[in-house]
């Protein structure tokens, strides 16, 4: 229905009534881009300033397949918000206009507490005065990742990224601590509205790591980091139970070789001898050793 828009890159804050939001400006018409779960201004104002407070304008949303949501309609001081049936359900409660700029030709809207749903191309139609606006609305969503280590060896750890309440067009990326970006593998899945988004990403060296989520239509960044020791904490559990098991498996051994020799000595089975050196060396502990342990021949 609006052909083909070519839009100038241009994204400046426009402020009013305090809420705050951004536009881009182009032939085919205006863009808004605004973050999920705020309020947004769509802007329709009639370039002459004529007054319309007894005027007729009628905002509906363009659907690619079904018929035109009613959004907001407004006829000579009759309205959605004060009796006026044929409101669509999903913007009941939520679309007001500015009733004290009626007089300058503004028939702005205002909607509160925006959905990824409501993303898509609105007109402000003047019937009788044979006018129309097109308006583009992108709500993006900012969702916050979470990381974890699903798996870790010696050598390797592999981290997992999760992201709830996504968009189509949210970008997910594993950064190490020089910002360089590493290779993972993504997987989406449709969540209502949103998309869940795992990335998992394989690091070998001990250092921090960071998930970043961004929002190209709003320059929004989130992120989540964590530290990851290869040769340290990440096997310190596994390496200080086989080094329990080593010493206590070469204690055992050394116990038990002691005690077979003690018994032997005991029951004169082996002899233990000491030699002595020469007689220079006098009667030493040696000798008391070979005279102490010489065994009884029973004669």
């Amino acid at each position: 229905m609006f052909g083909v828009k070519l839009w100038v890159t241009l994204f400046f804050p426009l402020t009013l009534n305090g809420l705050i939001l951004g536009q881009e400006h182009g032939p085919g018409g205006v863009r808004v881009v605004v973050k999920e779960d705020s309020d947004v201004v769509l802007p329709c104002s009639l370039s002459t300033k004529e007054n319309i407070v007894s005027k007729l304008f009628d905002w509906k949303k363009v659907p690619q397949k079904d018929d035109d949501k009613e959004v907001f309609m407004y006829d000579a001081g009759i309205h959605y918000n004060n009796g006026r049936p044929g409101q669509s359900e999903e913007f009941k409660g939520r679309v007001s206009h500015f009733k004290d700029q009626l007089k300058h030709g503004n028939a702005s809207i205002i909607i509160r507490n925006t959905k990824i749903s409501d993303s898509g191309n609105y007109t402000c139609y003047f019937p009788r005065l044979h006018q129309t606006f097109n308006i583009e609305l992108v709500v993006a969503a900012t969702p916050k990742p979470s990381v974890t280590i699903l798996d870790a060896t010696a050598g390797w750890v592999l981290l997992q990224c999760e992201v709830h309440g996504a968009s189509l067009t949210s970008g997910v990326e594993w950064k190490d601590s020089a910002g360089n970006t590493l290779p993972a593998e993504e997987t989406r899945t449709p969540e209502r509205d949103h998309y869940y988004i795992t990335l998992n990403t394989t690091v070998t060296r001990t250092s921090r790591y960071r998930c970043v989520v961004t929002q190209e239509e709003i320059s929004h960044q989130t992120h989540a980091e964590i530290f990851v020791p290869i040769s340290g904490k990440v096997c310190e559990d596994s390496c200080s139970k086989e080094a329990g098991w080593l010493f206590g498996g070469f204690f055992l051994g050394v116990l038990s070789v002691a005690i077979v020799l003690a018994l032997l000595v005991v029951t004169n089975t082996i002899t233990i001898r000491c030699y002595k050196g020469s007689r220079q060396q006098g009667n030493g502990p040696c000798e008391k050793c070979s005279e102490m342990l010489r065994p009884q021949n029973g004669r």
